[in-house]
C-alpha cells in the first residue's frame, strides 16, 4: 500500500469537467492511485477509492487552521471504510507539522536533559508530552503521528540531533514508553524510528546515502536497544532508515530482508507495521528509480509506501506499480487508526485534567537551539 503527501489546493477550488473525467478514466486503468490535494478535490476522491492506497501525510504546507485540518481529516475518513490513515510528522521541536492552535512542543532532547537531574520528572513529563501531542491531534481527525524517534544520540548525525531523546539507550528506551503510555490515552499509536538507528552516521539521508560500518553486535550493544525493549510493549509501528550498514547487508535497511524479517520481526519480535521511509529521499536511490524503490521496499517486508513530495514520481510509481498486500496488512493498518471519536477528545482538550497537562508542556523549556538544524522532509 502506498501513502502520498498532498500538493496544496485551496478549498472550494472548482475542476473543470475534463480533469474530473481524466482522473475517473485513469483509476480504470491504474493498479495504485493515491491522493493529491489538501483539501479533496473531485480528481482526489476517485484515487482514494482505490483499494490499495493506504493513507495520507501531511505536512505544513498542508495546514492552515484547526477548522480547515478537522475539516479535511473528515472528508478523508468519510471515502472508505475502514478508513483510510491520516498521519503526520509531529514529533516537537523542529519537526512538529501544525503550529497555530496547537501546545508547542519541546525537542525530545529536552526530556534527556531533564532525566539527567530528575528521572521521575522526565518519565512524567514525557507521558504529558505523549497525551498532549496524541489528544490535540486525535481532536482534528489525525490518526498517527510518526514518533518516537529511537536513534541514540551520538552527536554525529545533525538531522538526528536534538530529536533523539539520549545518548543512554536505556534512557531513550524508559523516555519513550512513557511517551508510548501518553500517545495511548491520547487514542494514537506509536511508531519507533529510524530502525535500527540513524544516529551514528554523519550524513543526512534526505541528501545522501549514509553508511554506517559498524558491526551488528556493536548495534545490539546501544541502537537496537530501544527498538527491542519497545517491540516488546506493544509499539505498533516501525519506520526504518535509509541507511546502509554493510556488515549486515548491502542494501539500506529499509530494502533489506535481513534487517526487516530477519532481525526486527524474527530476532526483536515485532508484529506491527513497517513503513517505509520516504521513497523520495536520496537514502532511498541506491534501489533505482521510484517503481524499483517501492518494489524493493515492499519485498523486504514494508507494509506501506511513503511517497512524499514528489507528485511526477507518485504519477511514475502509479502507471506500473503491481502489487497484492499480504492478508496480515489489514489488521496491522486497523492498528494504526486513531482510537475514539473527534468530538469526544475535542471535549477531552477542554477538561482541567487535560488543560494542566497542556500547560505543563508548554511550559517546557524550548533551549536556543530546539529548532536548529536540517529542516526534515517539508518541501523545499
Amino acid at each position: 500500500m502506498l501513502f502520498r503527501s498532498p500538493d496544496v489546493v485551496l478549498y472550494e477550488e472548482g475542476l473543470d469537467d475534463s480533469t474530473v473525467t481524466g482522473a475517473v478514466n485513469a483509476i480504470s486503468k491504474a493498479d495504485t492511485l493515491i491522493i493529491a490535494g489538501t483539501s479533496l478535490t473531485a480528481a482526489d476522491r476517485a484515487r482514494l477509492a482505490h483499494p490499495l492506497v493506504g493513507g495520507v501525510i501531511l505536512f505544513r504546507r498542508n495546514f492552515e487552521s484547526i477548522a480547515q485540518l478537522t475539516a479535511l481529516t473528515a472528508e478523508i475518513h468519510a471515502l472508505r471504510s475502514p478508513a483510510l490513515i491520516v498521519a503526520v510528522d509531529h514529533e516537537g521541536g523542529r519537526v512538529q507539522r501544525f503550529l497555530p492552535g496547537f501546545t508547542r512542543l519541546p525537542p525530545m532532547q529536552v526530556l534527556g536533559e531533564q532525566w539527567d537531574t530528575d528521572p521521575a520528572a522526565a518519565t512524567q513529563t514525557a507521558e504529558d508530552v505523549g497525551e498532549v501531542l496524541a489528544a490535540e491531534l486525535r481532536a482534528c481527525g489525525v490518526d498517527l503521528s510518526f514518533t518516537p524517534v529511537l536513534d541514540v544520540d551520538w552527536g554525529r548525525c545533525a538531522v538526528i540531533g536534538n530529536r533523539a531523546f539520549h545518548r543512554d539507550p536505556q534512557v531513550i528506551t524508559a523516555l519513550a514508553l512513557a511517551l508510548q503510555r501518553g500517545l495511548l490515552r491520547g487514542g494514537m499509536a506509536s511508531c519507533g524510528k529510524h530502525f535500527p538507528g540513524h544516529g551514528w552516521v554523519e550524513g543526512d539521508s534526505h541528501h545522501v546515502i549514509p553508511t554506517d560500518e559498524r558491526s551488528l553486535a556493536a548495534l545490539h550493544v546501544d541502537d537496537l536497544i530501544p527498538f527491542a525493549q519497545l517491540a516488546q510493549a506493544g509499539m505498533a509501528a516501525v519506520m526504518p532508515a535509509h541507511v546502509v550498514y554493510p556488515a549486515v547487508d548491502a542494501a539500506p535497511a529499509g530494502f533489506s530482508r535481513r534487517w526487516l524479517q530477519t532481525i526486527l520481526r524474527e530476532e526483536l519480535g515485532f508484529s506491527g507495521t513497517i513503513f517505509s521511509d520516504d521513497l523520495c529521499m536520496e537514502g532511498a536511490s541506491a534501489a533505482g528509480d521510484i517503481v524499483a524503490r517501492a518494489h524493493a521496499a515492499l519485498a523486504a517486508g514494508c507494509d506501506m509506501a511513503l511517497v512524499c513530495n514528489r507528485p511526477d514520481l507518485a504519477d511514475a510509481l502509479l502507471a506500473t506499480l503491481d502489487y497484492t498486500p499480504p492478508a496480515t496488512l489489514a489488521a496491522r493498518m486497523a492498528a494504526m487508526a486513531g482510537q475514539g471519536e473527534v468530538a469526544t477528545w475535542q471535549a477531552r482538550l477542554t477538561q482541567p485534567d487535560f488543560v494542566a497537562r497542556q500547560a505543563r508542556v508548554a511550559a517546557l523549556a524550548m533551549p536556543p537551539t530546539a529548532l536548529q538544524g536540517p529542516a526534515v522532509g517539508e518541501a523545499a
